[in-house]
């Protein structure tokens, strides 16, 4: 293409402005789709600019401009050709979710009921009063107005001793355990013990970090605290108030054990309380964190009960780590985002996020009763675990499925119900993680209808 130099004039900006960034913008995507092919030699830059009717000093600085990008080469006494450059398109997608029928992974909250007008006021309320000076790069620590009502608010809720100097403002309670996991590691721990059952990113987040997750037995009682005796371990996560994915709580004894387990060896516990608002039969128990603040780690976030977007989360953290970890905040990433959080004090000071919380625990507990009733007249032989709080429940399957089977086979049919298999590096029992917070009644009962169509299904015992 456009061999002929005569042809150039069409080429480049037939109809529009003759400015040199124009022309050069026009002839780096005429080589980018072809229309000006590998080796084709172009007009000296004199005659280019008198077919354009433009300066040779715009052509030559577009020629110049383009032989420093790679789209060009000069050549000494053969003129400027067009080089040979990838025609290959970037990918615009890194990965391609499933467009599930019916969604059953956990972890996330009914993303519909998120309180839009609420968060709106917030945010204008908010940006109404901050100073100038507050947008300017953040506290490392985070918004000082927000830790002060986190203070308040974790106090009153979860019991959890803190005052606003302890807590740092993360992104997301995955930043809080990045953070904790490289300081950790720059102070001698190798290893750190994890439950099993637990969630698969924990452990692949721990591993990211330069930690190796150990798996700990969970049993009936929560974590297994003799096992974790074994191990050279000084450090372990735990979902205390709701463990993850069974539901158990840690029954008191194995609390003052653990913590024990903590003074002897002289670790740390890293406290998830990743759901523990949501309860629906009883009152929750509250936060380890109190019983020895100088040994638990304390990690929370909107995620579960707000929305996962707003990337918005918090650590209470022992005296001995925190200023190492505020540093570390700070040369990782500047600190969090200071409006979000100015938005989220608003929030929390004004009731707001209360309020939000009694609403979304009345419409989850609506769906856990739904997919019970459902369970209990399709399914009877399907034991539903861990029914008392959360965003899930585990759904025992009879012995000798292959649970892993089941759920490629729901796959199949467009349901997504991860098995617990998946979630565990010892067998245990034959299970679905299935989360119900995001699923209306009706598509609760439909999801519910498809495991009855699967029950009995041949391959399912692993023949």
């Amino acid at each position: 293409m456009a061999a002929n130099w005569t042809t150039l004039r069409e080429l480049l900006l037939p109809d529009g402005p003759r400015r040199g960034r124009a022309i050069e913008s026009s002839l780096r995507e005429a080589i980018r789709d072809g229309r000006l092919s590998p080796g084709t030699r172009l007009p000296s830059s004199r005659d280019l600019a008198g077919q354009l009717g433009v300066a040779r000093g715009t052509i030559t600085a577009a020629y110049t401009q383009l032989v420093a990008e790679g789209y060009l080469l000069a050549k000494h006494g053969s003129g400027t050709v067009v080089a040979t450059i990838s025609h290959d398109e970037p990918s615009t997608q890194l990965e391609k979710t499933p467009a599930w029928r019916l969604d059953l992974r956990t972890g996330v909250p009914a993303l519909s009921a998120f309180p839009r007008a609420e968060w709106l006021a917030a945010n204008r309320a908010a940006l109404a009063a901050l100073p100038d000076e507050g947008l300017d790069y953040p506290d490392p620590a985070g918004f000082a107005p927000l830790r002060a009502e986190l203070a308040s608010y974790l106090g009153r809720v979860r019991a959890v001793s803190a005052t606003p100097e302890q807590i740092v403002i993360t992104n997301g309670s995955a930043d809080g355990l990045r953070l904790v996991c490289e300081q950790l590691r720059l102070t001698g721990h190798r290893r750190i013990a994890v439950e099993d059952p637990c969630h698969p990113g924990e452990r692949e987040l721990v591993a990211a970090h330069g930690l190796e997750a150990v798996p700990t037995r969970v049993d009936e009682h929560g974590l297994s605290v003799s096992e974790l005796a074994k191990t050279d371990c000084r450090a372990v996560m735990v979902t205390a108030a709701h463990q993850f994915p069974l539901g158990m709580v840690l029954h008191p004894e194995r609390r003052r054990a653990l913590l024990a387990w903590a003074r002897d060896v002289d670790g740390y516990i890293i406290e998830d309380d990743y759901d523990a608002e949501h309860r629906y039969d009883r009152p929750a128990l509250g936060a380890m964190q109190a019983l020895d603040p100088s040994r638990v780690v304390y990690e929370g976030s909107v995620s579960k009960v707000l929305a996962p977007a707003l990337r918005l989360g918090w650590s209470v953290i022992p005296d001995r780590l925190r200023a190492d970890i505020i540093a570390r905040k700070r040369v990782s990433d500047m600190g969090s985002a200071t409006l979000p959080q100015a938005a989220f004090a608003v929030m929390l000071r004004s009731g707001g996020y209360d309020r939000h919380l009694r609403r979304t625990r009345t419409l989850y507990r609506r769906r856990r009763d739904a997919l019970l009733d459902a369970l209990a007249h399709k399914l009877p032989d399907w034991r539903p675990i861990g029914i008392a709080a959360g965003l899930h429940l585990v759904i025992r399957v009879p012995d000798g499925i292959d649970d892993r089977l089941l759920s490629q086979a729901l796959a199949a049919r467009g349901v997504n119900a991860p098995a617990l298999a998946d979630y565990s590096t010892q067998p245990i029992f034959p299970g679905l993680v299935v989360g119900y917070a995001t699923l209306t009644p009706d598509r609760l009962r439909a999801a519910v209808q498809e495991f009855a169509a699967l029950d009995g299904f041949a391959p399912l015992d692993g023949t």
